[in-house]
């Protein structure tokens, strides 16, 4: 069963900054609604409050369709609703064209006026918010808040609306519009900007990992390419002795042999070396490598009188624990903690980015069980409370020097 809220826990943060965006523009569709259609009721005959509401409320959900069909053509899954938005703009014109006629040449009364007159600028502001959502060029968006501005006067001086009436409601569709589609281009900025972070993220993650193999293999090739070159030299020199029934052939294949084992060994040194892993080096290294990303890390603790194979092994641990926070959640605070309780050094990851579902039968977390269990180590992960996500490994260290 899951927990209340897990489905919004799981999200990254840039998914959950786009389920907010969505939810937003489908509350301004209701605000309008609730706005000025339920206001209808009372304040004209029954039939024309009925009509108008239909209107509105048929606006109010072609703004929220469009906003969403508009959000993922900024996400690229989908092309420019370019047709919708010529269609939001004639069922905008329609509406405000409607309420206006209603408010001039319908039912007499202050309380009709002001339902219509209400409807007529909100129609126009809300469409002209909603248009700027689908479009990028700013200056076409400057051009789009100015025209419904001007379009509010040219539809409602000539239909009898007295001039100064005519001059705020352009006045109000202006400044109106121009906010709503201020909000719908800093909504799209804000979404690209928190998606291209995160995807910087995810290849400086993969970067590391391109650059430590890019390392890995300078080395072998530095041990491999000469010994290997040395080793077909000598091979090709016993061939020709042999040919020739020399003895020396005899010499130079021990010594192939010997420069064969002294390869090998090398070999060995150099993935050892590659897997071990340095905890001063590592709790340094993830200490720059969060802070640099924008996540407050404090570690505590120093790895000073831990035998060798225990240090690489909780090194291990701080390395993919440092990992997952970079690449699996949304973390603003990560704590860890060196400590000795009795005869076993225990090392504590603590991070408040548990956004995504993280189990513990991982690859990642798997191999640090293994790399444990070599020197009898443990290792429990998972989260500790709502958002808060804790790693802890203990290794046995015997009557070794305890850590500070």
């Amino acid at each position: 069963m899951r927990e209340p809220g897990g489905w919004w826990q799981r999200k990254s943060t840039p998914a959950k900054i786009e389920t907010y965006t969505r939810w937003s523009f489908h509350f301004f569709a209701l605000a309008e609604v609730a706005a000025v259609g339920l206001p209808l009721f009372g304040a004209m005959p029954g039939w024309l409050s009925v009509l108008l509401l239909v209107m509105l409320g048929g606006h109010a959900g072609l703004c929220a369709l469009i906003a969403s069909r508009a959000l993922d053509w900024t996400r690229g899954s989908r092309e420019q609703p370019v047709h919708m938005l010529w269609t939001l703009g004639a069922v905008t014109v329609a509406v405000a064209v409607t309420a206006i006629a209603i408010t001039e040449h319908g039912p007499r009364g202050e309380d009709v006026d002001t339902a219509a007159g209400g409807i007529f600028a909100v129609v126009l502001i809300f469409g002209a918010g909603v248009i700027a959502l689908g479009m990028r060029d700013r200056k076409r968006i400057f051009a789009l808040v100015g025209g419904f501005a001007a379009g509010a006067g040219v539809i409602a001086f000539p239909l009898g609306l007295p001039g100064p009436a005519t001059l705020a409601a352009m006045v109000a569709v202006l400044f109106g519009a121009g906010f709503l589609a201020f909000t719908s281009v800093f909504s799209v900025w804000l979404l690209t900007a928190v998606y291209e972070l995160d995807e910087a993220r995810e290849t400086r993650a993969r970067l590391a990992v391109a650059e430590e193999r890019l390392r890995f293999g300078r080395d072998l090739h530095d041990v491999m390419g000469r010994n290997l070159a040395v080793i077909a030299l000598k091979s090709e020199l016993a061939v020709q002795l042999a040919r020739r029934g020399r003895d020396e052939a005899m010499d130079q294949m021990t010594e192939v042999q010997r420069i064969a084992h002294e390869t090998q060994r090398e070999v060995r040194d150099v993935v050892r070396g590659y897997r071990e892993a340095d905890l001063g080096g590592e709790l340094t290294g993830a200490q720059g490598v969060l802070t640099a990303a924008g996540i407050t890390c404090t570690v505590t603790g120093e790895p000073d009188g831990l035998p060798a194979e225990v240090q690489s092994a909780l090194g291990w641990v701080v390395r993919e624990a440092t990992t997952n926070v970079l690449r699996h959640g949304d973390a603003k605070l990560c704590v860890v903690a060196l400590r000795k309780e009795g005869e076993r050094a225990v090392l504590t990851v603590e991070n408040d980015g548990a956004s995504r579902s993280r189990g513990s039968g991982g690859s990642g977390l798997a191999g640090l069980r293994e790399r444990l269990a070599a020197v009898a180590g443990t290792l429990e992960a998972g989260p500790v409370r709502e958002g808060v996500f804790r790693l802890v490994a203990e290794v046995p260290v015997g009557a070794t020097e305890g850590v500070s």
